[in-house]
């Protein structure tokens, strides 16, 4: 549950983060590199968080101190009176997601071991989509009946009391999450296996290619629904979607391994063109897609890395992925936002080309790791 309000919180925010920033005065290359930024500082610190939730072994005190930060920012946001305000708020609470994620993932991945990771990551994102799916929704009918995004905002104070509660019961109750996997006393190794890298390459070109909700969001309102209401709803459909799909692909994972990367990539590379080039239907299909693209980016992506590395390494590896991982969103997000104002053509090109190139990366990755039983032992992970 503390999964399912923490959701609830942030992802209510971020479902109507487009239009609110455009309503306060930002254009489409602002809104979009606010989004690529936010990720870029959502996944890039974990590069400093990760190391340290290894070599501390403090995976509840920085996880503590994230969702802090992370959720205190969002209803502040009933306080913004400028987009940088706004801006600012929402790069906050990406930074308190960062902090908070690698020792998170780490303390997950240890708990998973005995049903599956796939299975694992994939119960914790259908908890985390379910708040995702009932945020938005509160949000609008808010939105509806008080015609305020500061109101709506400031609603979201409930759900924050909610997780702030539910991790101080979760504190107490698994006070010492690493004795589910790890036993070992001795300082882990820094070095990472050559799979892991390589399939980072991959992980990160699709990450590129993945816009930002809060460009699609101001690309609907802009040409397609003409509605800001609605965008909270179509926000909950796509989450709706991504914790639904993370279900099944979490035993599809489990299953197969990293096979079931491919069509999956294949598939949710497909949201551009049917969000960017589509009319009303298509564009809210598209939308559905790419919630089933988020499915595949929170529970197998994260899920393959506790297959590579040994237990106490994980949270270092976790940093040092979701970091590249951000960088590279941030990186995408400021060419998909320029290549908006210029050519929808061209920047669904962009947004669907780089993602299929990753297709051969997994295809590589795959193959040194037909399934996920084959684990950090194996010296075929160290080719």
């Amino acid at each position: 549950m503390l999964s399912f309000f923490a959701d609830f919180a942030y992802e209510g925010a971020r479902s109507v983060a487009g239009p609110f920033l455009a309503l306060l005065g930002a254009g489409a290359v602002v809104v979009s590199s606010i989004g690529g930024f936010g990720e870029l500082l959502g996944y890039g610190i974990s590069i400093i968080s990760g190391p340290l939730a290894m070599r501390t072994r403090q995976y509840w005190g920085i996880a503590l101190v994230g969702y802090g930060i992370q959720l205190s920012a969002v209803p502040l946001l009933a306080f913004a009176r400028t987009w940088p305000e706004a801006a600012g708020l929402i790069f906050l609470e990406r930074t308190g997601r960062a902090i908070r994620n690698p020792p998170r993932d780490t303390m997950l991945s240890f708990a998973a071991k005995e049903i599956g990771y796939g299975w694992g990551f994939g119960v914790h994102e259908a908890l985390d989509q379910a708040g995702a799916l009932v945020g938005p929704l509160v949000v609008a009918l808010i939105l509806v009946a008080e015609h305020s995004y500061r109101e709506a905002f400031a609603a979201l104070t409930v759900p924050v009391v909610c997780v702030f509660i539910l991790l101080g019961i979760a504190r107490k109750v698994y006070p010492r999450p690493v004795k589910f996997d790890d036993t070992s006393t001795t300082l882990p190794s820094t070095s990472l296996p050559r799979v892991f890298w390589i399939y980072l390459i991959g992980a990160g070109l699709v990450a590129a290619g993945f816009a930002d909700f809060a460009l699609i969001s101001y690309h609907l309102v802009r040409h397609v629904l003409h509605v800001p209401m609605l965008i909270p709803v179509v926000y909950s459909v796509a989450m709706a979607v991504s914790g639904g799909g993370s279900l099944l692909f979490g035993r599809l994972f489990d299953r197969f391994g990293l096979r079931v990367l491919l069509p999956l990539t294949l598939v949710s590379a497909a949201f551009a063109p049917l969000v960017f080039l589509g009319g009303f239907w298509v564009a809210i299909f598209g939308a559905a897609i790419w919630g089933l693209g988020i499915g595949v980016h929170e529970s197998i992506i994260p899920a393959a890395v506790s297959t590579m590395v040994l237990p106490k390494q994980r949270a270092f590896a976790f940093g040092i992925f979701t970091g590249i991982y951000g960088a590279a969103w941030f990186a995408g997000s400021v060419v998909i936002g320029l290549l908006y104002d210029k050519s929808l053509v061209l920047m669904v090109l962009f947004c669907t080309v780089i993602q299929i190139a990753a297709l051969p990366i997994f295809a590589w990755v795959a193959r040194r790791s037909p399934a996920v039983n084959v684990t950090y032992e194996d010296p075929k992970m160290r080719r």
